[in-house]
């Protein structure tokens, strides 16, 4: 017997997690999005599988999350994980449900009729397909690939493939409104697989690199509360480490976010000559720095003269209210 997956949403639609998620990502003006949400918005109206690939920090799940509140239909979110296997995709028999009739027509005959049966569960997809929601899968590829061979057949023939038990049946037809929007890391990034080719080919692939700089200065005057000209002092320390190369680990948007919601709450000025701005410079990026080479420019003097460039002199100016962040 088939159970659906019944959707528990809080009785304050403002509680739901994802909802926050697709606001947030909603309140981001068209200038601090990537060129590319157009055209992805319209392969997905046309019917196409999305799949956003690029590195940490490049915004692919504020764009997944921004295409699919355009498209004003339900959504599901999925993340990617090692332990994924088809039955975490399409859902399983959880359990067992007995019934027990108890017959008394006749006052000195008992007759007792059980029936025992296995209770399927819905997941993810499951759900999705069959109500036509669209289904943002993040980080697809660190689920195996076996573990997604279920999807060849929902991208290509519009067809999800049941165990036989769940429900008497092999198939069922997907909704035709169902759509899909993927994201994945480069390959090299501890955790991931390499994706099948069947399940690439079903699929349009645009690859994302990080924002323009005028962008970035935006995201992080908007989610930190600091004026522009601090945020673009943080962006631009972060932004030209990135470009140096001296780092052991890629340092993205999500550093100088932290950098200035920090120094928003700790009341740090954005200025080399708060030494307490350096110090929270150190702690976020000092970890992703190369270790230092016998005779080498230490790392963390890079960091330094960085700071010093981009941050000299006082704060540009006052903090907006804290009430001003988005």
């Amino acid at each position: 017997m088939r159970t659906p997956l019944a959707e528990k949403l809080p009785a304050d639609p403002a509680d739901d997690p994802l909802l926050r998620l697709m606001r947030r990502a909603a309140s981001l003006s068209d200038q601090a999005l990537h060129p590319v949400e157009g055209r992805g918005l319209a392969y997905l109206q046309a019917g196409y599988p999305l799949h956003l690939r690029g590195p940490a920090g490049s915004g692919k799940t504020t764009l997944a999350l921004r295409l699919a509140e355009k498209r004003r239909r339900p959504v599901m979110l999925l993340v990617g994980d090692a332990n994924f296997d088809t039955r975490h995709l399409v859902g399983s028999e959880s359990g067992m449900r007995t019934r027990r009739v108890v017959d008394r027509y006749i006052s000195s005959v008992m007759k007792v009729e059980s029936e025992t049966e296995a209770v399927w569960l819905d997941r993810t997809l499951t759900v999705a397909c069959l109500e036509g929601c669209t289904l943002i899968y993040d980080e697809f590829n660190r689920a195996p690939p076996e573990a997604n061979n279920v999807l060849l057949t929902v991208l290509e023939e519009r067809i999800l493939v049941l165990p036989r038990a769940s429900r008497g049946e092999c198939f069922q037809r997907v909704n035709p409104e169902f759509r899909v929007i993927f994201t994945s890391n480069p390959d090299d990034h501890v955790g991931t697989h390499s994706a099948q080719d069947a399940l690439l080919d079903r699929m349009i692939t645009l690859d994302l690199d990080c924002f323009e700089r005028d962008a970035e200065v935006q995201i992080v005057t908007s989610r930190s509360g600091l004026c522009a000209q601090a945020a673009g002092r943080i962006v631009d320390v972060v932004r030209d480490l990135r470009l140096s190369g001296e780092y052991a680990l890629r340092p993205t948007l999500r550093a100088a976010l932290m950098i200035a919601e920090l120094a928003r709450l700790q009341n740090i000025r954005v200025s080399a000559e708060d030494p307490r701005f350096l110090e929270l410079c150190y702690d976020i990026l000092a970890s992703k720095l190369k270790p230092a080479a016998a005779g080498g420019l230490n790392p963390r003097v890079l960091l330094e003269r960085l700071v010093q460039h981009f941050c000299a002199g006082p704060e540009p100016a006052a903090r907006p209210a804290k009430g001003a962040r988005a």
